[in-house]
């Protein structure tokens, strides 16, 4: 059979995983009577949860004769490691675009990527029957960008489809029937090469995607380079270096059919293809037939950007609420999660019991630690920190920068532009967008973005859009001032009391309620003023024999504020942990004990000295 390998590529909430699911619907790949879920491909918890594709998958359908292998990809920059492995496994692209948004920062990175592997992507200007779709304005903007990003004449000469993923439809131009996804189907047939591969040669592959199945172990998913793969074929596994990981058997081969992986016996070049039976393999190793001595060239992955430290949990109140609370546990589950992720590195930490975890973003690694949390995990983090590098031509220390994009109404970008000024940003461009709306493009450290997003949501009322995208490493931009509130410090363990409580919220805003579980050390919540300051939230009303009118009126408190975990995160400063259990997050600091507090407060004025 033909076949033809496609990515579906795009900035976060362009439409990749809707349009997918028109696709399979429309290709026949259900039955008439078959309930599917919306966004069927987002099959984790925590996709369907957020909204977001967190990571790749594949699926196949059959259009006029044609095996089409499409695979879905995350629009989030944070999991660009996953679209960047993708790339390797296709011959064509589709690039989705949002037709009121337009390019934005993560559609630039994946089009970076695509057009450096030769790619000649399909652009499909999505979401036209939005109220503020500007479908010519937007298709005008991706032509300037790929001419910006150094595209070649042949891929400058790109295909545009204006579709409605949701409504599934798509033509090749605006004034079309608006009928089916069908022009997709046959566009992809005609544009997109078959894959070139050599069939007399000896079977070899790269590993893609690697997944964990409870019946079979290890499935890894790739693309089938050269060769043919036979169920039971003895094969072994290299690395890039060159040495062998281990010798097996592929013991179970399948191809992707819609939803499913379907079982076969044989699988020749060029197809898309999922095998189990290894249990070292890994991503990007070659799998191939023991007569192949050279592995496969993979794909370098951008490098990790920002680190935290996993600790154990040290608190008084560690080991109640999980089950899997030793450094031994948390240290497997790190390694576990390497071998699949290949935008995470884990190492051993200079402190006792703690392992530093270096990732693209915060929301990559607070989507590891909430997956951590529900399989059972507790442990402590602490602040995100850039990782930085030395330049050895000029000998100076540089940091990583990121280029954000943000759309405002008007009347809110001063208070932008004041804010991300103090965090060192630099503006590139400001231009209105439409809608009464104007758009900022900044030069930023990353440090910088660190705990901002949530002051930027509470400057533009909820309404502002930001996007950010990393942009390379630029020379150490200076100290930039952190969060100006102290915090509230429980000084006693016990159970908050409302009465206790009710006169704490005059010192500022509280994060608990009456009832929750305190001990010393613990934040209650953020003081009004610049500095830390230790109270009581177990002290109880003193009871007397005497009455009197408007004695015991009623203690109204104001609703604690609520923290996601990505915003507790981000909100807490050096000396500051967030506790994660699988019922609670807790913000405490790093050293309980009030003494020890000033001991080392005091011992780091003396080295800043």
């Amino acid at each position: 059979m033909e076949l033809r390998n496609v990515a579906i590529i795009a900035h976060v909430d362009h439409g990749k995983t809707t349009l997918v699911d028109n696709l399979l619907k429309q290709a026949g790949a259900f039955r008439a009577n078959q309930q599917v879920a919306e966004r069927a491909m987002d099959r984790n918890d925590l996709e369907r949860e957020r909204g977001i594709t967190i990571l790749a998958k594949s699926t196949a359908v059959e259009w006029k004769g044609v095996k089409i292998n499409i695979v879905d990809t995350p629009g989030h920059a944070d999991f660009g490691g996953e679209v960047e492995r993708i790339l390797s496994m296709v011959d064509g692209a589709i690039v989705l675009c949002d037709a009121a948004e337009g390019p934005l920062p993560q559609t630039k990175f994946v089009l970076t990527k695509a057009l450096a592997r030769g790619l000649k992507p399909i652009v499909v200007i999505n979401k036209v029957d939005r109220q503020d779709a500007r479908a010519d304005e937007v298709h005008n903007e991706v032509f300037d960008l790929f001419a910006a990003l150094g595209a070649t004449d042949e891929q400058l000469d790109f295909h545009t489809m204006f579709a409605s993923g949701r409504q599934g439809w798509a033509d090749m131009s605006m004034d079309g029937p608006r009928k089916d996804l069908a022009p997709m189907f046959d566009l992809i047939l005609s544009h997109v090469p078959a894959p070139t591969v050599a069939l007399d040669k000896p079977f070899a592959m790269n590993a893609s995607i690697l997944e964990s199945d409870n019946f079979l172990g290890r499935i890894l998913t790739g693309r089938i380079e050269q060769g043919t793969a036979r169920v039971n074929m003895p094969v072994r596994v290299l690395r890039q270096d060159g040495s062998i990981v281990e010798t097996g058997r592929l013991t179970k081969l399948m191809t992707f059919s819609g939803l499913d992986r379907v079982p076969v016996d044989e699988v020749q070049a060029g197809d898309i293809v999922a095998i189990a039976g290894l249990s070292d393999a890994t991503i990007p190793d070659t799998i191939a037939a023991p007569d192949v001595t050279e592995p496969l060239p993979a794909i370098p992955v951008d490098p990790p950007t920002l680190a935290m430290t996993f600790r154990i949990n040290d608190g008084p109140l560690g080991g109640r609420e999980g089950k899997k609370v030793t450094s031994r546990q948390i240290r497997d589950r790190l390694m576990k999660e390497t071998e699949g992720n290949v935008a995470i590195k884990v190492k051993v930490s200079e402190e006792v019991d703690a392992f530093e975890v270096a990732g693209r973003g915060e929301l990559q690694l607070g989507v590891l630690i909430e997956q951590m949390r529900r399989e059972g995990f507790e442990l402590t983090i602490g602040r995100p920190r850039v990782l930085t590098r030395l330049n050895e031509e000029t000998g100076e220390r540089e940091e990583p920068f990121e280029e954000v994009l943000v759309d405002v109404d008007e009347g809110y970008s001063g208070v932008v532009v004041e804010k991300l000024s103090l965090r060192k940003g630099q503006m590139q461009d400001m231009r209105p967008s439409g809608g009464g709306k104007t758009r900022l493009t900044f030069h930023i450290p990353s440090r910088g973005l660190i705990g901002y997003h949530g002051e930027f949501m509470t400057d533009t009322r909820g309404t502002g859009m930001m996007n950010r995208l990393f942009l390379g490493y630029q020379p150490w931009a200076g100290a930039i001032e952190g969060r100006r509130n102290g915090s509230l410090i429980s000084n006693a363990d016990g159970e908050a009391i409302q009465y206790a409580l009710f006169y704490l919220q005059e010192r500022g805003t509280l994060f608990v309620d009456p009832g929750v579980k305190v001990y010393e050390g613990l934040i209650l919540g953020e003081h009004s003023r610049e500095n830390d300051l230790d109270v009581n939230p177990i002290k109880e009303k003193k009871l007397t024999n005497i009455r009197a009118a408007g004695k015991d009126e009623a203690l109204l408190l104001t609703p604690p504020r609520r923290m996601s975990l990505e915003q507790a995160i981000a909100y807490i400063e050096d000396d500051e942990l967030v506790e994660v259990t699988p019922t609670a997050i807790r913000l405490r600091k790093r050293y309980l004990d009030p003494h020890e507090r000033k001991k080392h407060a005091r011992r780091a004025e003396g080295e800043a000295a």
